[in-house]
């Protein structure tokens, strides 16, 4: 069973930085695609970025390209996404999600398993 657990949300001001952490338990996570998708207060959940199970193969909404960076560290089993020059657009809830031997979906479909989600609140 796989379990998906995120973390580093938190309240900050427009400008301020932000790391979120996605952290797998029960699975070899090396193996895994992870998207990372967010759903603000009264909106659809979308796509924020995504990272291929091997290689550097990333995605990116529009929206955060330039800003958010998506990572891996194979060692520690977890996934990232570094966030810079927070907007008050970017307050959502966070989601990580993953799909064994996956590619960069940008579809919350195309993943199998997904966090609880953790809060980001920017303020203006």
């Amino acid at each position: 069973q796989v379990q998906l657990v995120e973390s580093g949300g938190g309240l900050v001001q427009a400008g301020d930085s932000l790391r979120l952490s996605c952290a797998a338990s029960g699975v070899t996570f090396s193996t895994y695609a992870v998207g990372w998708f967010r759903q603000p207060p009264g909106k659809e959940r979308e796509f924020v970025a995504a990272i291929k199970w091997r290689g550097d193969t990333t995605a990116y909404a529009e929206s955060v390209k330039g800003r958010f960076t998506i990572s891996r560290d194979n060692f520690q089993n977890t996934k990232y996404l570094q966030m810079n020059n927070l907007k008050p657009e970017d307050t959502a809830v966070y989601y990580c999600a993953a799909k064994q031997f996956g590619a960069p979906f940008r579809s919350p479909e195309e993943y199998s398993y997904w966090g609880q989600g953790t809060q980001v609140t920017v303020s203006s």
